[in-house]
């Protein structure tokens, strides 16, 4: 049974791929039972770290949470995965290392963190992890349940807490950043010393050409931004700009998608009033983020 199950893999990978991954499969569940459904699930295009990340233990699998990928590594961290949340990218993960190294930050005059669709809360937490302890005090917000759920429970396996004098800390609240009345009907502490954003940014032309391990199983709401991708960066500017959400010297870090670096730049600086932008590549060579100063 184990070698139908693996050529039925094999069909849908490429036997290279498929061996790594069964192995990964039988190390997490040997039961032929479940063993079965993975492979039906990955047959069918489902991410692999949705189908490993479900069966994760925060308590019982430190090993086995850097040596499979039912978490994804991002920097240095192993965080969570379970759909429908976005997976963290290498991309993303590139570029919140760089801005680490950018931040000035003492537990003596502790920044404040606000992460706009936080998703898995790979952004902050990476930052808490990075920073000096006691520098900063990290919140995430998401129109999602899932996701702040999931964001909670990276940051229990981080050992990240809520609460701490002594500790970088991470919280989380409900909130639609895009609605008019946010952030009056959210639970955020303003100001805020450093905004960050990995924002639904794929327009629509694109999100139609995706392939269905990601359109299928990714929320849409995740991904979609808009008809011109650029919807949750305009919503970005209009709250920044306001009176006391930030306070002088703030830091705006923003994840762009292909070919929209200088278009967010304009409306940083046009719209949100921001000053010395800058456009940070990729490692492949993609205009990736965008960062402004107030």
């Amino acid at each position: 049974m184990a070698s139908k199950l693996f050529a039925t893999l094999a069909a849908s990978l490429g036997p290279a791929q498929a061996s790594l991954e069964f192995k990964w499969m039988i190390q997490q569940s040997p039961k032929l039972q479940h063993l079965t459904d993975m492979v039906t699930r990955r047959s069918r295009g489902e991410p692999l770290q949705y189908i490993l990340g479900e069966s994760l233990v925060l308590s019982k699998s430190p090993n086995l949470l850097t040596s499979i990928p039912g978490s994804q590594p991002f920097g240095p961290l192993n965080l969570l995965t379970r759909p429908p949340v976005l997976i963290p990218r290498p991309e993303t993960e590139h570029w919140v290392i760089k801005l680490a190294d950018r931040l000035s930050a003492s537990s003596a005059q502790p920044k404040s963190l606000l992460d706009l669709g936080t998703g898995s809360g790979c952004i902050p937490l990476l930052l808490c992890h990075l920073l000096p302890q006691g520098s900063l005090r990290a919140h995430g917000v998401d129109i999602s349940t899932h996701a702040l759920q999931l964001a909670t429970d990276n940051a229990t396996l981080c050992a990240i807490p809520p609460e701490s004098t002594s500790k970088n800390t991470f919280t989380v609240s409900l909130g639609n950043f895009l609605s008019p009345s946010f952030p009056d009907d959210a639970k955020i502490n303003l100001p805020y010393d450093i905004i960050t954003s990995n924002p639904p940014y794929i327009p629509w032309d694109e999100y139609l050409q995706l392939p269905r391990s990601v359109t299928a199983y990714e929320d849409p709401k995740a991904l979609f931004g808009g008809p011109t991708g650029l919807d949750f960066y305009h919503a970005i500017a209009r709250l920044v700009r306001r009176k006391h959400f930030l306070r002088p010297g703030a830091i705006v870090a923003l994840e762009v998608g292909h070919g929209q670096a200088q278009a967010v730049e304009r409306i940083m600086r046009l719209d949100a009033h921001m000053r010395d932008t800058e456009i940070w590549s990729d490692p492949w060579g993609k205009e990736r983020t965008v960062l402004a100063h107030l």
